[in-house]
């Protein structure tokens, strides 16, 4: 559980009081600690995962597309709220996306997903389908790049949900300067000014950015 941005007390309450992971999930969780050490951070919160199933089955995509997938937490996830559709996958790294890989025969999902490794920028340039809904949890310098990518093939009413978009709070505070916040703070101002879409930040975990289509 990621309690940056909601007072502790609360945020254990509202994970309590929510649908919780299951041993898949909890085993997921924790080979992907011991395996990465800190760049388990990357990897999205048991909480933000139920979050992602139940749009999933709320919106019921026909194509599904994570940009970022590390070691397939969030995958399984969106996986695991299809209903016919199929989700498409793209990160960089062999070595990661193979734990994401075993996990997604071990939650019985394998067959509903598509993994493309490969640079993003280049790799969506090529997908060609349209999309109902997406998932970017990727590098934040190119946030604005996949943002382009993933609007102009999603349907009209598709849903784009963006995560670590309130990095901490810090994007709230002008003289936190630092890389990935400027980033973050940068992609925030564009698309709230995108006459394209319709946007509500949702202080979950690390910030989660809704952004549906018009």
């Amino acid at each position: 559980m990621k309690a940056y941005l909601l007072d502790p007390v609360i945020a254990r309450y509202v994970f309590e009081h929510s649908t919780p992971p299951d041993p898949l999930l909890e085993r997921l969780e924790k080979e992907s600690a011991e395996a990465t050490g800190e760049d388990a951070a990357k990897q999205i919160s048991p909480d933000q995962g139920g979050f992602l199933t139940m749009i999933t089955q709320i919106v019921a995509p026909t194509v599904a597309v994570e940009v970022g997938t590390f070691t397939g937490y969030s995958s399984v996830c969106i996986a695991r709220g299809l209903s016919g559709g199929r989700l498409h996958c793209f990160d960089v790294s062999e070595e990661w996306t193979s734990m994401a890989r075993r996990y997604w025969r071990d939650a019985g999902v394998a067959d509903r997903v598509t993994l493309t490794l490969g640079p993003a920028l280049e790799t969506l340039a090529a997908f060609d389908e349209t999309i109902d809904l997406a998932f970017l949890d990727a590098d934040k310098e190119n946030y604005p790049g996949y943002y382009e990518l993933l609007i102009s093939r999603m349907r009209p009413g598709g849903l784009l949900i963006v995560d670590n978009t309130l990095r901490r709070g810090h994007v709230a505070d002008p003289a936190h300067d630092e890389a990935t916040t400027a980033h973050i703070r940068r992609f925030n101002d564009l698309v709230v000014k995108d006459p394209r879409v319709t946007v509500y930040m949702l202080p979950v975990a690390d910030g989660m950015t809704m952004i549906r289509k018009r």
